[in-house]
């Protein structure tokens, strides 16, 4: 049973509705909708970092995916494995996600950005033996992209699971877009 409810754009305030009806009826942004600017300033922000960095989309619903297992947060993880498909990621490693950096289907890369994920989830700070070999692999821009992105779906989990959103009954029309042109 939600904290929240989830509203609709009619009932939402202001600045909210606005933002929700350009949005994807999703119940995270119509509970967050209860905090008016909140929701625009979230979506922006979030909106950036799905479509607009130049980290791989694979690496980094990767990582999202990865703090939803981590969170325990139900909601994330269902969304960003429906985002993860609609990317065409391999189903093989979706299940890799939930098992671990250790698992069998991942790639090195794909290995080492779960290993950062979980010594930042777990730690805060990521260790040098999870940090070093990566920042040899991805430019610094890029390992700046993923370590915002790693906080910003742990902040994204909390509200899930702290306001019980729940997983919508019937999923949103369409794919939604997350930037899946990549050079």
């Amino acid at each position: 049973m939600p904290r929240l409810k989830p509203l609709d754009p009619s009932e939402a305030p202001p600045k909210a509705a606005e933002a929700l009806a350009k949005m994807a009826q999703l119940n995270v942004f119509k509970v967050m909708a209860h905090g008016d600017g909140l929701l625009p300033a979230f979506s922006r922000f979030g909106g950036y970092l799905l479509s607009r960095t130049g980290l791989d989309p694979h690496l980094r619903e990767i990582a999202i995916i990865r703090v939803g297992v981590l969170s325990k947060a139900s909601y994330e993880v269902h969304q960003h494995m429906r985002i993860g498909r609609d990317l065409g990621m391999r189903e093989a490693l979706l299940a890799a996600i939930h098992e671990g950096p250790q698992a069998a289907a991942l790639t090195a890369v794909e290995r080492q950005v779960m290993a950062l994920t979980d010594d930042i989830v777990a730690n805060v700070r990521a260790s040098d033996a999870t940090y070093a070999p990566l920042a040899q692999i991805l430019p610094a821009q890029e390992m700046q992209e993923l370590v915002v992105t790693i906080g910003f779906y742990m902040l994204v989990s909390r509200f899930l699971e702290t306001f019980d959103v729940e997983i919508e009954a019937t999923p949103p029309e369409g794919k939604i877009d997350v930037g899946k042109a990549r050079g």
